[in-house]
């Protein structure tokens, strides 16, 4: 018999579940060798008629029923080995070797007469591993009849109806071992299929349980920053000052940051976050002047394609981010095109012996490449740090690299 294509061992998922330690099986190519032993070793059949092809009368007979014997052996030979390797044999090619094998046949009972017909036990057996559909039904009755009336009808050769017998009977059980093996198949898929379906369900669970706790936190973070915010500009009925009017507006910001942060989550659970670039470009304006940092931002996003908005909102903001946390910068200039959104400062430049860009960038590299962008980082002219992404004008996978 030959497998057609692996199935789970019960010792794997989707193998069963055993119940102690199980004994390690035999390794997969010791199951391939034996899986093509038991499958080849059908030709031994093939023993009556060459037999009988050697003991023909003229030399030349004996030659042509030889070769038709081994035809049919190597044909099928070939069938077994196409199938395990690519698991399946193109309709084409397997219509070519049947009609191959059932020459070969014609050509062993030249000299083997009768005992030639039971190459067509080979060829029923290779239409119904090759062939899907009605085809092999078709196939094996024509075998059938050929069986029981060539010998009937030829002088010389001798009725052996066992053979119709034994074409219908490994028909029968080569019939029901690739049923089995097209059931293991889809039970394969089904299992896989519901490994997916368990993994898709975990994740949504932790996407619910992230919304509910770090929602919940930031609903509250926002709430009592609004009330802070309501306390230092009412604590007193004396004009506020400077600092409480700075702590105020501070406390403000805090609250949009809440308020939109509590946004990208439930975005991010509903599998629905939009970033924008005119969102990101007021909060890098508000982040920057909180810190102290002079920007010089674009006063408008109108001279940006729509289709090249969203990347450039995630550049800004990790420009931003890095602006923050690690330049030291006292000044940012981005600058903004319809191809090209650029974030320099004048800060601590790249770090030296640093060759990643981290994992924001990383991010960042794959979000450009899928939009056929370029991802630029290198020395500012202002003397610091560059973030730049240049969209290509023609389609293709963008890159990350270090610019001069």
């Amino acid at each position: 018999m030959i497998s057609t294509s692996p199935t789970a061992p019960p010792d794997e998922p989707g193998g069963g579940v055993a119940s102690g330690p199980v004994a390690p099986g035999p390794p997969p190519w010791a199951r391939r060798r034996l899986g093509l032993f038991v499958s080849v070793v059908w030709v031994v059949f093939l023993a009556e008629p060459l037999t009988a092809s050697l003991d023909a009368e003229t030399l030349a007979r004996r030659v042509v029923g030889v070769l038709g014997v081994l035809g049919v052996g190597g044909v099928f030979a070939g069938t077994v080995l196409t199938l395990q390797r690519r698991g399946r044999v193109p309709r084409r090619a397997a219509v070519v070797l049947i009609v191959v094998q059932v020459a070969c046949v014609a050509l062993s009972c030249l000299a083997a007469q009768e005992h030639g017909l039971v190459g067509l036990v080979f060829v029923c057996v290779t239409a119904i591993y090759s062939l899907g559909g009605r085809a092999p039904l078709w196939i094996l009755v024509a075998s059938i009849v050929v069986m029981l009336v060539l010998p009937r009808v030829l002088p010389g050769w001798a009725t052996e109806d066992g053979n119709a017998l034994a074409v219908v009977l490994a028909s029968a059980a080569v019939y029901g071992f690739t049923q089995v093996i097209d059931r293991n198949r889809r039970l394969i898929a089904a299992q896989q299929e519901l490994a997916d379906l368990a993994v898709a369900r975990e994740r949504e669970r932790i996407a619910r349980d992230m919304h509910d706790v770090l929602g919940h936190s930031l609903t509250v973070i926002s709430v009592k920053a609004e009330l802070a915010a309501k306390l230092l500009r009412t604590a007193a009925d004396r004009p506020a000052t400077a600092p409480e009017e700075r702590a105020a507006s501070e406390v403000s910001d805090i609250q949009d940051l809440a308020r939109g942060a509590l946004a990208d989550v439930r975005g991010m659970v509903a599998g629905s976050r939009q970033v924008t670039l005119a969102r990101e470009l007021a909060t890098a304006r508000s982040a920057l002047d909180a810190a102290g940092i002079e920007a010089d931002l674009p006063g408008a996003v109108d001279g940006v394609p729509a289709e090249h908005r969203e990347l450039f909102a995630w550049v800004l903001r990790e420009g931003t981010t890095n602006v923050l946390r690690h330049s030291g910068a006292a000044r940012v200039v981005v600058t903004a095109a319809a191809d090209r959104l650029v974030v320099d400062d004048d800060g601590d430049g790249v770090p030296e012996g640093r060759t990643d860009g981290g994992n924001g960038l990383a991010g960042l590299t794959a979000r450009a490449r899928e939009a056929g962008a370029v991802l630029e980082t290198g020395p500012s002219p202002l003397g610091g740090f560059r973030l730049a992404v240049t969209v290509r004008p023609g389609p293709g996978p963008g890159d990350a690299r270090i610019v001069p």
